[in-house]
């Protein structure tokens, strides 16, 4: 099948490169140095599970010479999604699906919103890496993991498709869930609470979950998502926190999660659809987040900075 990926940074370059790697058809929109590398050596992939090259790479900045696809993974940073799905519109074809892999749950509503519902699944991902330079991506930890689902009846086939050809690539797993708004809150809940505490304390996850001060925050944060999802009717397993406690005392005690790195960084960052999304949503839901409400404000003034709305030295 024809896969675009827009978006080849650290998950749309992995996941779409593990798709060309299995033969599938897929086209990379990129641009910058990132497009250059690309069209020049290929993509490049280091990864814990096996390094590869694709090469020549199917590469280009403009999304209208694309044609209709058959499904497109949507990579971007979750304050990106609103313009690329404007940027999207020429590459969806009558039965085109758009998987968004961004941290949190809105994106598909969003994409809905300019695109349709029925070209739009929910979706997620889980991987740990980065972009190493122009054209070469880095996977250094966490098994790479793809769930992707329908919102809609009609999209069943087209994701079914999608799982098989991911069942061809090395070293991913993919899985159409039961329920994929469930499975996108089972990760929201993960990434917000270390999203949030990391970025706030600029530990790394071995820091944060052996330190009593900090593993209780854990927990807490834990807890606050897990009521607001309840307020939405959004049915976690009641095991949630537990299990997610255990996933990450499994992580690599060096990791961190992307929202965190680019606050140290001094970029902008997806404060609002991980740490602002649980504030917006437990207030439309009537739950109190405390925890989330003192970290979304007090990380919103680097935000603004990083964004040029605010001027001052850290």
């Amino acid at each position: 099948m024809h896969v675009a990926v827009f978006g080849a940074g650290a998950v749309g370059g992995y996941f779409g490169g593990r798709l060309a790697q299995a033969g599938e058809e897929v086209t990379f929109v990129a641009r910058g140095e990132h497009l250059a590398a690309l069209r020049e050596h290929g993509l490049r992939v280091s990864s814990v599970a096996g390094d590869f090259v694709v090469q020549p790479a199917r590469v280009t900045a403009d999304p209208s010479s694309v044609g209709a696809v058959d499904a497109i993974l949507l990579g971007v940073k979750a304050w990106q999604v609103a313009d690329a799905a404007t940027a999207l519109r020429p590459m969806i074809g009558p039965d085109t699906i758009v998987v968004p892999l961004q941290n949190g749950v809105e994106a598909p509503d969003r994409l809905s919103e300019v695109l349709g519902a029925k070209h739009v699944l929910g979706g997620l991902c889980r991987i740990l890496g980065r972009v190493e330079g122009p054209g070469h991506i880095g996977h250094f930890g966490a098994e790479p993991y793809i769930a992707f689902g329908a919102l809609d009846s009609s999209q069943s086939a087209p994701a079914e498709r999608l799982r098989t050809a991911f069942g061809r690539a090395e070293a991913v797993t993919a899985e159409i869930p039961a329920d994929i708004r469930v499975a996108m809150w089972s990760k929201f809940i993960f990434i917000a609470t270390m999203s949030g505490i990391g970025a706030l304390t600029r530990a790394p996850i071995g820091i944060l979950r052996s330190q009593p001060e900090t593993r209780q925050l854990i927990e807490q944060g834990l807890r606050e998502v897990h009521s607001v999802a309840v307020g939405h009717s959004i049915v976690l397993p009641p095991d949630i926190v537990t299990k997610t406690l255990a996933l990450i005392d499994g992580l690599p005690a060096e990791g961190t999660a992307s929202l965190q790195r680019d606050v140290m960084q001094g970029r902008p960052s997806e404060l609002e659809a991980q740490i602002g999304a649980v504030v917006r949503l437990g207030r439309r839901a009537g739950v109190e987040v405390p925890l989330y409400r003192f970290v979304y404000h007090a990380l919103l003034p680097l935000e603004r900075r990083a964004r040029g709305e605010v001027e001052f030295t850290p």
